[in-house]
């Protein structure tokens, strides 16, 4: 476990470098299963104008590209991420072929701290292990929660779209 607290922990301090240069806290990254570092990437949002360059997304399309692959299974792939996926990167992870998932914050501490809306996501992680996908969360929470509560106390922009009831 220690090896998945460290590399969470890197991607946590790498995330607040990256807020500073406009990008949003969510970071994610790819490791093959010799503790190669096959991509990563920082939530580009508001940065680039598209609703779905979450960190996830941005990371798997770069490590398709790098791979030359729409299918990353055969590469046992790892994705660690500051927090845990939202319901669109849920379905990119599950459709891309990665087969672990580490993650630090959980979706209830993100919509607490931040007020997005992770979606609906009934029994994920369940369903991820019944498709042989290992999913292991809450790891550094603490570094995770402080992450996102800096981001809130700098009022940097969270995107929210508008919704009437």
């Amino acid at each position: 476990m220690e090896k998945h607290s460290k590399i969470i922990r890197e991607i946590l301090s790498q995330a607040k470098i990256n807020v500073e240069n406009g990008y949003g806290p969510f970071l994610a990254a790819l490791y093959d299963e010799t503790g190669n570092l096959i991509s990563q990437s920082s939530n580009s949002v508001i940065k680039d104008c598209c609703s779905n360059h979450h960190a996830e997304m941005n990371a798997i399309k770069l490590a398709e590209k790098k791979l030359g692959t729409y299918d990353l299974s055969k590469y046992n792939l790892s994705l660690y991420v500051t927090a845990e996926p939202c319901m669109m990167c849920l379905g990119a992870i599950l459709w891309s072929g990665i087969k672990k998932v580490f993650y630090s914050v959980s979706t209830k501490d993100v919509e607490e701290i931040t007020g997005f809306d992770e979606g609906i996501k009934p029994d994920w992680i369940k369903e991820f292990e019944n498709r042989g996908i290992e999913v292991c969360g809450e790891i550094e929470v603490e570094e995770g929660k402080k992450l996102l509560t800096d981001y809130v106390k700098e009022k940097r922009e969270i995107y929210k779209p508008k919704r009437e009831k």
